[in-house]
């Protein structure tokens, strides 16, 4: 099976999504059962509400009427302004109480007796008025006859809202006993349909459990016997799903047919390794003979050293003014090999081994080489960097650019600064190089030395220059071609120097 198929299997049939699907499930049926159930209870309470709301009514009803038949008793009683306020105020209220009830025509007995009941009202209203108007015209007569007629309309209709409101009562108890039987069947199929759930969990979860555990059993079971050193007992864990558990089981099926050529290409490395210890004993015999002949070597450039510096003294002794400078130059450039090797330098000091290598070569070659200096700043010599950095460059642009050309060879060395870096350009007017060359020597395939001196060639240099200043240091080789000249830059952080 491909890596990619092994993956599309994975993301499909995981464990995390396994159990996902059944969290998901599970709070979905929850979730449209306790919607179901509480709709359901949303609707009966509804038309509970609506059951005692008519009883309500008719009981407002029934209250607004005695207030309004006591309010005109009170003002046929006392005539008075605020008795006439109250009488209006229970008579608006009754009004309002009265247009709630229905005046369709039906055969409905219920609201017939609503429509009878309303007519009646509007009847009681209208004599009710007519008494107060009455009493304020001092009527007596017809006061008197107004009253007693809406006493009557009166008491009929308080007989007829209290047989309405016995009459809906019996009605809604009927209709409140079949609500609460739904109700009560509501709760039942709730409860098993919750437990027709739980139940359903419990079984999904058993199984998902058992496809987890049974296969890392046997995977704990094939382990063991790899520990103690079984291979071939432990054989292959049968995979039976590509979820998180069949990758780890494939992978230690894998790992368990890997472990036999891990275990021989072990015990060859061993092999190998004893005996690259007898032949490291038989070297370390070797490497006091190289280190007795190389401290023997280091006594040669201290004696070529006293001996120019002994040159030196007898030629000025002898007055050879010109041989004494010659071979104090000399001696100079080798106490600088021997006293920096390896040490940090200034950018001064560097440049002061150029001009005595610069003077030696002109001793030797009757002041063929141009040299010129040109400084942007003298704090910049300050800078300091790894010993015997510029004089291979300097070498490298005699031996290999101004030595065999035609005409004056001039070489010129800029210091200069870039925002937070110092430039170090050598520039020389030789033969110049190929992009070849200079891809060899930025690549570090080849020494551009050519063994005098130091024996450091430009690819010691580059790669002293990027230890030291921790990779942050640039080195470029620029040259047009043929007979074009070659500057080398050198790019380097000038850490120290004030801004």
């Amino acid at each position: 099976m491909s890596k990619h198929m092994r993956k599309k299997l994975l993301r499909r049939r995981s464990i995390r999504m396994k159990l996902m699907l059944v969290l998901l499930l599970s709070t979905f049926l929850i979730l449209v059962v306790n919607i179901t159930m509480y709709y359901n209870i949303g609707q009966i309470t509804k038309h509970l509400d609506e059951i005692y709301a008519g009883n309500m009514e008719l009981a407002d009803l029934e209250e607004s009427l005695e207030l309004l038949q006591t309010s005109v008793k009170g003002y046929l009683n006392t005539k008075t302004t605020d008795a006439m306020s109250e009488y209006y105020k229970r008579e608006q209220d009754f009004a309002n109480n009265v247009d709630r009830l229905s005046d369709k025509v039906t055969d409905a007995p219920l609201l017939l007796m609503e429509r009878n009941i309303k007519a009646l009202s509007e009847s009681y209203r209208k004599l009710t008025s007519m008494t107060v108007e009455a009493k304020r015209g001092r009527n007596v007569e017809k006061y008197k006859d107004y009253y007693e007629q809406s006493q009557k309309v009166f008491k009929y209709l308080g007989d007829a809202i209290a047989s309405l409101n016995t009459q809906s009562f019996r009605f809604n108890s009927a209709s409140y006993e079949a609500l609460s039987v739904s109700l009560t069947s509501l709760e039942r199929i709730s409860i098993v349909v919750f437990a027709l759930i739980g139940i359903f969990d419990v079984l999904i979860v058993l199984a998902l459990t058992n496809s987890i555990t049974e296969p890392l059993s046997k995977l704990s079971e094939a382990a063991n016997q790899v520990a103690e050193g079984r291979f071939d007992e432990a054989g292959k864990v049968p995979v039976r799903n590509m979820d998180e558990i069949g990758v780890v089981t494939v992978a230690f099926n894998q790992m368990v047919e890997s472990i036999p050529d891990y275990i021989d290409r072990l015990k060859e490395g061993m092999e190998k390794e004893r005996l690259l210890k007898e032949k490291e004993l038989l070297m370390e015999s070797h490497l006091k003979d190289a280190r007795l002949k190389y401290l023997q070597a280091q006594i040669n450039p201290h004696f070529l050293f006293n001996t120019l510096n002994a040159g030196a003294q007898l030629a000025m002794m002898e007055s050879a003014d010109r041989t004494y400078s010659y071979v104090q130059k000399v001696a100079d450039f080798f106490r600088y090999n021997i006293q920096k090797d390896n040490d940090e330098v200034t950018l001064e000091e560097e440049i002061r081994l150029v001009d005595t290598y610069i003077y030696i070569l002109n001793v030797r070659f009757s002041g063929e080489i141009h040299f010129e200096k040109k400084i942007e700043d003298p704090s910049l010599l300050k800078l300091y960097l790894p010993s015997m950095i510029l004089q291979p460059i300097m070498e490298n642009s005699v031996n290999h650019g101004i030595r065999n050309m035609g005409g004056e060879g001039r070489i010129e060395l800029a210091v200069y600064r870039v925002d937070d870096t110092v430039c170090i350009s050598i520039m020389d007017n030789g033969i110049g190089m190929d992009q070849a060359t200079i891809d060899k020597i930025l690549s570090g395939d080849a020494a551009s030395g050519d063994g005098s001196g130091n024996g450091v060639g430009m690819v010691n240099v580059m790669q002293r220059l990027s230890l030291y200043f921790e990779g942050r240091s640039r080195f470029e080789i620029l040259s047009d071609g043929r007979d074009q000249g070659t500057e080398v830059v050198i790019t380097i952080p000038a850490e120290g120097l004030e801004a």
